[in-house]
């Protein structure tokens, strides 16, 4: 198969939580996964995966049952949606968040994955 056009790397899969502490504590107290770090968001490392809450803002964002977003790690986000659009993929514009620029898009059968540049 022929080396993609763009390079997309595998960055983490992530749960909007409402209530921080709480969710911290089921994962690493209930479920047993180690907390690698807490800032903006709190890290887990499950099996060599990066598996990440972060905490909802928005009243009209979800959190709860299927909120769970694969996020692909990009070194140029601008690029990133450019290349994405111009193999008819609609993104969302990159926005400012804590810690670096999001953009959203969705594949054909309507699941959202994210683009993440850290900052």
């Amino acid at each position: 198969m022929p080396e993609p056009a763009f390079k997309f790397v595998f960055d983490c899969v992530y749960y909007h939580t409402r209530n921080m502490d709480h969710a911290v504590t089921f994962y690493e107290r209930i479920l047993g996964f180690p907390l690698q770090s807490r800032d903006y968001v709190a890290r887990f490392k499950v099996d060599g995966v990066l598996f990440e809450l972060v905490p909802t803002h928005d009243a009209n964002s979800v959190a709860g049952p299927g909120n769970a977003r694969l996020s692909l790690g990009v070194r140029d986000i601008y690029d990133a949606v450019r290349y994405l659009e111009s193999h008819g993929v609609k993104a969302t514009p990159p926005k400012q968040e804590v810690g670096g620029m999001l953009s959203l898009f969705h594949d054909p059968d309507g699941n959202e994955l994210c683009l993440w540049q850290s900052t």
